[in-house]
């Protein structure tokens, strides 16, 4: 496949991974993971006027009318400088989320508020022991006082402690899936928060008897399904884009640090085993940038089997090759490799935190094997 960024998108991109450079050095990272603070204010005061939220926003709801391509050029900008703020969880996946269902009063607002910087948003779907199928929902939503009253609870739940609004599913009387908008400082909602290996934040969200206005419910009937499932096609081909600009970050250090490391009189880069390692991390990289790319140019697709065998062959690869890539780097290192004076460790456990995040590597693959076996045919 042929793919080239437009010129509009790589100035997107350019002028973003500038941005990020200057105003989010490995050092301010450093400080915040230290201090506990779960984000940086004035750095996402700045993501707003770059226009980051208001990326996927439709154009009608005052946003820029964006897609994948340009998700795509997003999340590898700023993928090497392992934002704490959520640029994922907000401006992308409930973006992408409520971009299928707008057209509705309370979904425009929403997303109106969204591309201004006014408001965050997150999902809140997936529960302790649905591992990441979309249909195990066991939160139940039953009509009260002409509103709705949830009850349930949902697991790693990104940004969860930083967002106004919760996208809550549940099951309604006729077992067909809600969405719901929830403020998050409705009474009745309880936030367990923790951090993530890689220093993000989110939470698990208890929903006790939650009340919430009839208008609160978004995506008729079918709809909610259909739009959740397109919304993590969008998601995972973002988390694919995030992981090769890590990827890339990683062997590019290697690399400069085998010309530096100095043994036996010359620097060890030239030892060619160590040529070989770095050069089968090349290569898992770049299998990994073409999956990539085809889960950009398949999470639209109107073939729910292509894009959904599409997808889940991504996350595989792209889980494997981050797993292989990282262990690499840091044995490469050394023992600096281990420590967090280097963005080495800290590349690694973002990699490790995407592989696990809307299922890891091995639960694509059996999805994978799963759907080609359906598609085969019976002899």
């Amino acid at each position: 496949m042929d793919f080239e960024l437009s010129e509009e998108q790589r100035q997107l991109k350019e002028t973003l991974a500038g941005f990020l450079a200057r105003e989010f050095p490995f050092e301010r990272l450093k400080a915040l993971k230290r201090s506990g603070e779960a984000r940086d204010e004035k750095l996402w005061r700045g993501l707003v006027e770059l226009g980051v939220p208001a990326l996927l926003v439709p154009g009608e709801a005052g946003g820029l009318g964006f897609g994948p391509v340009e998700t795509l050029a997003l999340m590898e900008a700023c993928g090497p400088s392992l934002l704490l703020e959520p640029v994922f969880a907000s401006a992308v996946l409930a973006t992408a989320l409520l971009s299928e269902l707008a057209g509705e009063p309370s979904v425009d607002r929403l997303l109106a508020e969204l591309a201004s910087g006014a408001r965050i948003a997150t999902l809140a779907h997936f529960e302790p022991e649905s591992r990441f199928e979309l249909e195990a929902v066991q939160a139940r939503a039953h009509e009260d006082a002409g509103g709705w009253r949830i009850e349930g609870r949902k697991s790693f739940v990104l940004q969860a402690g930083m967002a106004d609004v919760l996208i809550v599913s549940a099951r309604l009387a006729d077992e067909t899936l809600g969405l719901f908008l929830v403020p998050r400082s409705a009474a009745g909602v309880k936030l367990i928060e923790y951090r993530l290996v890689d220093g993000q934040s989110a939470a698990d969200v208890v929903l006790s008897g939650v009340q919430v206005p009839a208008a609160a419910r978004v995506g008729a009937h079918e709809h909610a399904s259909r739009a959740l499932e397109a919304a993590i096609s969008q998601a995972l081909a973002a988390l694919g884009a995030e992981a090769v600009a890590i990827m890339q970050s990683l062997i590019d250090a290697t690399i400069a640090y085998l010309q530096t490391r100095q043994q036996f009189g010359q620097p060890i880069g030239r030892f060619q085993a160590l040529q070989h390692r770095v050069a089968d991390m090349l290569i898992q990289l770049e299998q990994a940038r073409s999956m990539s790319v085809l889960a950009t140019m398949s999470c639209r697709s109107p073939d729910h089997k292509e894009r959904a065998r599409a997808l889940a062959g991504a996350k595989a690869l792209i889980g494997e090759a981050s797993r292989f890539v990282g262990q690499q780097a840091v044995q490469l290192h050394g023992g600096m490799g281990m420590t967090d004076e280097l963005e080495v460790s800290h590349w690694f456990k973002r990699l490790t935190a995407i592989d696990l995040w809307l299922g890891d590597s091995d639960t694509h693959l059996k999805r994978y094997i799963k759907l080609m076996q359906e598609e085969a045919p019976t002899v």
